[in-house]
């Protein structure tokens, strides 16, 4: 619970919150470092012989208004979203590529009929959109990288290319995935009985509710 001499310090950051948008989590840990550093100001301050509201005051002043630190603070909350993102479509992108074909292997009706070629193309493009995925996920990542060493206007490009990349890729392996999925079944009534199945289905649909928070993150992020 704050201090009641901390009123302006929590006031000057609570306006700057409502300003800011972005992953949650992210903000947080933003506005509360930014917090410690205010109450090291202010209590250096008082240290001085400062009178406590005026000690409050200089330090919100020297700190600069949300006008000020707006832009920076947005673009750090970007920077972060991204990461997130990057890192989980890293995570979900390999396990997909590297398991997807555990659902099938063993099952009593992959012996049955061969599938249409419509049914092939869209299971290989699934897989192709798990690798498209990864590749940008891993772009991603050096994008952030770079951004961490440099300022250059064209990062902030890369990073909305990035971003927008992975966000559409994620729309569409949802339509895909759902697709295939729903076509198994009306291909084989025995894909619904296959314990890998279904233990995958609920996996992924994990995954894609977990990619679709980050990327909504990243969308507020960038929504100003």
């Amino acid at each position: 619970m704050p201090r009641c001499e901390d009123v302006l310090v929590d006031e000057h950051l609570r306006e700057l919150g409502s300003r800011l948008q972005g992953p949650a989590r992210l903000k947080s840990d933003l506005l509360a470092e930014a917090r410690h550093g205010l109450l090291d100001a202010v209590e250096a301050y008082r240290e001085s012989g400062v009178p406590p509201t005026e000690a409050q005051r200089r330090a919100v002043v020297e700190f600069g208004s949300p006008a000020q630190l707006l832009p920076s603070w947005q673009a750090e909350l970007a920077v972060g979203a991204l990461r997130g993102l990057s890192l989980r479509m890293l995570v979900i992108a390999g396990v997909g590529m590297a398991a997807g074909d555990l659902t099938w292997r063993g099952a009593s009706w992959s012996d049955g009929p061969r599938p249409p070629a419509g049914y092939l193309l869209l299971s290989n493009s699934v897989d192709w959109i798990w690798a498209g995925s990864l590749l940008l996920a891993v772009v991603g990542l050096l994008v952030v990288a770079a951004s961490a060493r440099s300022t250059r206007p064209g990062l902030a490009v890369a990073q909305r290319m990035v971003g927008t990349g992975l966000t559409g890729v994620l729309a569409l392996g949802m339509v895909a995935g759902c697709a295939l999925f729903v076509w198994s079944i009306s291909l084989w009534d025995a894909a619904l009985r296959w314990p890998p199945m279904i233990i995958g289905a609920v996996l992924v649909g994990g995954a894609y509710f977990s990619l679709t928070r980050a990327t909504r993150g990243w969308l507020l992020a960038n929504a100003r």
